[in-house]
């Protein structure tokens, strides 16, 4: 009995282990503005695993979400949402041709095709220069709040492959809720 719940406590700490090791986070988050637009610039660490890797080297195809959110800040009420966007991107991998493709749509659609993994990781990982308002749309002196969020979109496989690859729950992984605030 001993050994059963020895090796169940095993178990269970090499998960939650697995679970903290791989602790994606949003970096490197710029705000910024053109003539006309608000912008925003971050990327995403520690959001492929082994396991994710592997996966789409056979074949899988993996999505990250990204959730932007801008605010106006309010004293007293709660902050009044000015815009909010989701961007996808998807990776690929052709084992013919030892290509990735990775597909990101940052407001327009934009396909990059390479073989090195590195590269296509950063893709990946990587959100530059996306539209988030037109400036027209705040008030200058006024705060404001970017709010940002990753996440694996997760991976809907047959219910007779979920006992074949069940890892693909070890897949779940979100960023918490970034934020950033600033003064237009």
């Amino acid at each position: 009995m001993r050994v059963i719940a020895i090796l169940l406590g095993l178990f269970l700490f090499s998960g939650e282990a697995l679970a903290d090791s791989r602790n994606a986070a949003i970096e490197d988050i710029v705000v910024t503005n053109t003539r006309d637009n608000l912008l925003v610039y971050f990327t995403v660490t520690n959001c492929l695993t082994d396991e994710i890797i592997e996966a789409i080297e056979n074949g899988i195809s993996t999505s990250f979400l990204f959730f932007i959110k801008l605010y106006e800040k309010k004293e007293f009420w709660p902050d009044r949402e000015i815009e909010s966007l989701t961007i996808t991107h998807e990776i690929t991998y052709d084992n013919l041709r030892k290509v990735y493709t990775v597909r990101r749509s940052n407001g327009e659609e934009n396909v990059t095709g390479t073989p090195d993994f590195p590269e296509a990781e950063k893709l990946m990982s990587e959100i530059v220069g996306v539209k988030l308002a037109d400036l027209d749309s705040l008030d200058k002196g006024k705060k404001y709040r970017v709010s940002l969020m990753a996440q694996l979109d997760k991976v809907e496989l047959p219910f007779a492959l979920h006992q074949i690859f069940f890892f693909v729950k070890l897949w779940d992984f979100k960023t918490p809720w970034y934020n950033m605030e600033f003064i237009y």
